[in-house]
């Protein structure tokens, strides 16, 4: 009878440890569990550490789900285990108060993944001084001066550039095969605002297409958000309908390409690859991948040391990827073209910007005061053009091309 009693007994303190490592609440996911880290009982730095996510949508975000997919990846790469994900957090006073509660909860890092977060952030940052922040696409950090303030991005118009070259070979092959003329190599591009993210990302794609393309030209389109399945839709088929014979994007849903592929139309993506849902049209997609700068914040707090207030990933660090290349659609010779150009932006032989091969009001530029520290009257302060070329994401890390150059025709300027 005692033994039975011990036996039930350990039993059900197995159950109630089990019951205490899952704790999901408040719709965030919580994966609570620790572990020793290592051998003989000695606990890693990185299972002690306690790791916040912001996320502006959820999976059904392709740019969250890009983010949320490189947490989990960099968190699982790293042993942390106890992290949260908060998703569908607006870009609003709500985000203060998941940045406040994740805080409050014991997390020593914590992360947000969209541009309107930033000023809630640094208002966490300031109440919470011993609590590293980190902002994706932000402007601001470098001027803060905040020790636990981080700003992060990537020099992502290096892979629209990409992008941008399989768009013009596969124009080329559709000029060669008769189905369009030179004059009629237009492309569409659906973007989400006019801030100078979206405009340096629709200007690289545009000059590497026409890097290969040189009939190419472009209109472009804007949804005023950054994730309107039913705009984006709606945008692509203005598009389609006005003559453009591809179509790209700087927004967050699936309505452009779903669009292109109900039309046959040609599309390459931003943020991962549609080639499940788009196997007619797809092309390729560009995206950062951002889990090298999770895993080099997250690292940088278990080791004790700084991290950069502003920090620019690249192809060199895998911050700049590619999606595979849908060779069923994609012109011949695509791949080896990709190639040949990552190998010159690699080396230095090859920049997006060179300002010798755009013009802006038919003018070649030589110079430009870019709006690098960012103040409320967006006022320029920054020498951007030297030695040939726009110095995109070197002064801070989110883009300040905010030139509009020829070839590119804006629909409409509302947003």
């Amino acid at each position: 009878m005692k033994k039975l009693f011990a036996l039930v007994l350990s039993l059900a303190m197995i159950f109630a440890l089990v019951a205490c490592g899952t704790n999901n609440s408040g719709g965030s996911t919580n994966n609570g569990a620790a572990n020793d880290g290592g051998e003989g009982g000695e606990t890693s730095a990185f299972a002690d550490l306690k790791v916040g996510f912001i996320f502006l949508h959820d999976e059904n975000s392709t740019y969250d789900l890009n983010f949320i997919n490189a947490a989990k990846a960099a968190c699982e790469n790293l042993g942390v285990t106890d992290y949260v994900l908060k998703t569908n957090v607006p870009e609003g006073q709500e985000c203060y108060d998941a940045a406040a509660e994740l805080a409050d909860d014991g997390c020593d890092i914590i992360f947000a993944d969209s541009f309107g977060h930033e000023d809630f952030m640094i208002q966490a940052a300031k109440d919470f001084p011993d609590v590293q922040f980190c902002h994706s696409t932000g402007t601001k950090a470098h001027t803060e001066g905040l020790d636990n303030y981080h700003n992060a991005f990537a020099s992502i118009y290096e892979g629209r550039y990409l992008a941008g070259i399989v768009a013009g070979m596969k124009l080329n092959a559709m000029i060669d095969a008769g189905e369009i003329t030179a004059d009629q190599a237009k492309i569409g591009y659906v973007g989400a605002f006019t801030y100078a993210e979206v405009v340096s990302g629709y200007t690289s794609f545009f000059l590497g297409a026409r890097s290969v393309c040189p009939s190419a030209t472009m209109e472009v389109t804007f949804t005023g958000s950054w994730y309107d399945e039913t705009a984006e839709k709606e945008g692509a088929q203005k598009l389609i309908d006005n003559g453009c014979v591809l179509i790209s994007q700087h927004a967050d849903s699936m309505g452009a390409p779903t669009a292109c592929e109900t039309a046959g139309v040609p599309n390459v993506s931003y943020n991962g690859s549609t080639i499940s849902a788009c196997p007619n049209t797809y092309l390729i997609s560009s995206r950062i991948d951002w889990t090298p700068y999770y895993e080099y914040a997250i690292t940088a707090v278990a080791e004790g040391t700084a991290i950069d207030a502003d920090w620019t990933g690249t192809l060199a660090t895998g911050s700049v990827v590619l999606t595979d290349l849908n060779t069923d659609v994609a012109a011949e010779g695509t791949q080896e073209a990709i190639d040949t150009a990552i190998a010159a932006l690699e080396d230095g032989s090859l920049h997006v910007f060179d300002t010798s091969t755009f013009t802006v009001n038919g003018e070649t530029l030589t110079s430009y005061m870019a709006d690098v520290d960012t103040d409320p009257d967006y006022t320029p302060d920054t020498e951007a053009i030297a030695d040939g070329y726009f110095h995109e994401s070197e002064y801070r890390s989110a883009p300040y091309f905010d030139l509009r150059i020829d070839g590119i025709t804006l629909l409409d300027e509302a947003y």
